[in-house]
């Protein structure tokens, strides 16, 4: 038997970080706004006849090998190891990979939680609801970060599409938006600045100075939850000159949240970025690296990739994905 999933990443437009809880129950209406891309996270099951149990990455080289699920080392390949632990799987091949790099701030780790734990479910005849998954995701994340995961990651890398996640004291609720997915595929360019960052150390520092009342970080997501509602409106509405601004706004808030969302090298490529053409920019996920996302008018679209990639950045080809979690028996 085999099985194939795979699940999207996402850029991240406005409201990240809200989503730890219980950061966003501090803020009225709190909310962010992502787009799934297709730089997509890979799960391939394949049945042993040997009932061992292997992991391997293809991204790392890594090849894990136990006689049972119980015997998995949960320090190797640990998203994984946990993960088919928890379902008890055995006699079978785990393969994955990632289309995005290591540390890109666009939600790798959470697509590829959610695409082990579609074709694992699969696999084990195992009914979920959506709600069930993704809890069963954000909480093996959070076991093998050790911190706290925020709830929005895993909402893309299931449904695709461009949308807001709505977060409250009801609960969490994602709504898919009426944007053009193309025209703003158009507008977009990602590029992975060469540097891996840590969102676990960037949310965490956050977090304890957001819950401790630090008056600055009150009010950097203060405005962070006005740009999203606004962004939210802006992208509904094609009004690009206006999402140039929001994410302008955003990116300026962000920064006053810690002190290494930002780094030199990237200021020097969003200047550079701006320099050649682009609206705006901003880091995706956490910050302190990983990938930097600029909006920009699609004829100087070229101008901008070429000035990013002489910074030292590379461009990633993408398109917005509409199709979220795929699982298919082979």
């Amino acid at each position: 038997m085999r099985i194939d999933s795979s699940a999207p990443t996402r850029i991240d437009l406005a409201g990240g970080t809200y989503d730890i809880w219980p950061l966003y129950l501090f803020h009225d209406r709190a909310q962010t706004i992502n787009a799934a891309i297709s730089l997509r996270a890979r799960c391939s099951l394949r049945s042993r006849r040997d009932y061992e149990v292997h992991l391997i990455s293809e991204d790392t080289g890594e090849h894990v090998v136990a006689s049972d699920p119980a015997g998995l080392d949960i320090d190797q390949l640990p998203l994984v190891a946990r993960l088919v632990r928890l379902f008890g799987a055995r006699g079978i091949e785990v393969r994955t990979r990632s289309e995005s790099p290591v540390g890109a701030g666009i939600a790798g780790s959470s697509a590829m939680a959610i695409a082990v734990v579609g074709a694992l479910a699969a696999w084990t005849g195992r009914p979920m609801t959506d709600d069930e998954i993704f809890q069963m995701a954000m909480n093996v994340e959070a076991q093998v970060i050790r911190v706290p995961t925020g709830v929005q990651d895993y909402r893309p890398a299931f449904y695709g599409g461009v949308s807001a996640i709505e977060m409250g004291v009801t609960g969490v609720r994602r709504v898919q938006l009426d944007v053009d997915a193309a025209e703003l595929a158009r507008r977009l360019v990602l590029a992975y600045t060469g540097a891996s960052r840590n969102s676990g150390i960037n949310n965490w520092d956050v977090m304890v100075r957001r819950i401790n009342g630090d008056d600055t970080v009150t009010a950097a997501f203060d405005a962070i939850g006005r740009t999203a509602a606004a962004m939210r409106a802006a992208l509904e509405a094609g009004d690009w000159t206006a999402v140039g601004s929001l994410m302008t706004d955003e990116w300026q808030a962000r920064k006053r949240l810690a002190p290494g969302v930002t780094t030199p090298d990237i200021d020097q490529m969003l200047e550079r970025a701006r320099f050649a053409g682009a609206l705006a920019g901003k880091v995706c996920g956490a910050g302190g690296g990983g990938c930097l996302v600029c909006l920009v008018d699609p004829d100087r679209r070229g101008e901008v990739e070429a000035s990013l990639t002489a910074a030292g950045a590379r461009v990633l080809p993408f398109r917005i994905e509409e199709q979220g979690l795929a699982v298919e028996r082979v």
